[in-house]
């Protein structure tokens, strides 16, 4: 008998062998339905196969659903004959307005219509046939979304940053949190943006927020199931200000711009024909701004209504109206300021038309 029973352990399921007593073993070798003066004892049918149960693979880890999920499983086995099935919920008999089980000729059937995280738990199935008994375990867990954070709260803002610290949910919905989504939207559009994913801190700094807007932040839980229905509100706004510029003046030497006449393009000596007007052009730098003097050979030619003189921007210039023979000689353009004079001279020459 040992060694069928250990060559018929299965890993997951587990077979024992119940030791029965001399008057359990009385019992068995005598029909129920044998009756105290029958002289003939009537023998139960041998035992042509052990029991034995067929987990699923599936199984042999923690079975996950969500609240509400239908919870249908099938447990195959084997026994000849047919074996007693039973089940139990974390060493407890099941509870019949809850659970429902159904057992067949080869299998046993756990049906749960829309679980709940009470039914949560350790199940057992228990396969037994005369004395020998085969075992197995499932582990199911119900779980639901997370509570929201209980509190959020904004620690300080500064230039573009923004501190939250939030405390962690009271209820996790009987799963391990898998993080936090921090989320983040501006007073103007009132739109919700998410700015951390899959966050394990209860402490967070929010960067690149926009100036001149002001920011309120939430903060969602997430497990397995997904994010939590609500989010708590920072009760306080942030606002990125604009900071202050402050210019500063910074000292530096009046410079001298004072100087003496200096011609930075003399005259050009030319020839010119008689009765066509010609120009003399120069140009001087100077400041204070000077004073034009034109001379023709050395002779002042202010006034005379002969020549036409002009100064702009430094640049001068002196018409000959309709030069005749003697309107030739030696040009003088002369600067003169308070810091000093300077002149250029040019020669023009007169001729006659051929």
């Amino acid at each position: 008998m040992e060694a069928a029973t250990a060559a018929e352990v299965a890993p997951g399921p587990t077979l024992k062998v119940k030791e029965v007593s001399p008057a359990d073993a009385e019992e068995l070798q005598t029909s129920p339905r044998q009756g105290a003066g029958s002289p003939i004892p009537q023998l139960l049918s041998p035992i042509e196969e052990n029991p034995k149960i067929w987990l699923p693979r599936a199984l042999r880890q923690t079975y996950i659903r969500k609240v509400g999920d239908i919870v249908n499983l099938l447990i195959p086995f084997q026994g000849k004959p047919k074996p007693r099935a039973t089940w139990t919920h974390n060493g407890c008999a099941l509870d019949a307005s809850r659970v429902s089980v159904r057992n067949g000729e080869r299998d046993s059937i756990l049906f749960i219509r829309e679980a709940q995280r009470a039914d949560s738990g350790r199940y057992q199935l228990s396969v037994q046939l005369g004395g020998l008994e085969a075992t197995a375990t499932i582990d199911i867990l119900v779980i639901e979304r997370p509570g929201p954070p209980q509190s959020i709260k904004l620690v300080d803002a500064w230039g573009s940053n923004a501190t939250l610290e939030w405390t962690p949910p009271r209820d996790t919905g009987n799963a391990a949190l898998l993080g936090y989504t921090v989320q983040k939207a501006d007073t103007k559009s009132g739109l919700w943006f998410t700015v951390l994913e899959h966050y394990h801190r209860t402490s967070c700094t929010v960067s690149d927020l926009i100036v001149g807007n002001s920011y309120a932040f939430r903060v969602f839980a997430e497990n397995q199931c997904g994010l939590s229905e609500t989010a708590p509100v920072t009760a306080d706004l942030a606002h990125v200000q604009k900071a202050a510029t402050v210019y500063k003046n910074k000292g530096f030497a009046q410079r001298d711009f004072s100087e003496a006449p200096k011609f930075t393009q003399p005259l050009a000596d030319c020839t010119t024909v008689t009765g066509y007007d010609t120009q003399l052009f120069c140009c001087v730098r100077a400041s204070p701004k000077p004073k034009i003097i034109w001379l023709k050979n050395k002779m002042d030619i202010q006034g005379d209504p002969k020549y036409r003189a002009l100064t702009n921007l430094g640049i001068c210039s002196l018409e000959i109206r309709k030069p005749g023979p003697f309107d030739g000689g030696i040009y003088t353009c002369k600067a003169v300021n308070s810091l000093g004079e300077a002149s250029v001279d040019c020669r023009v020459d007169v001729k006659a038309p051929h």
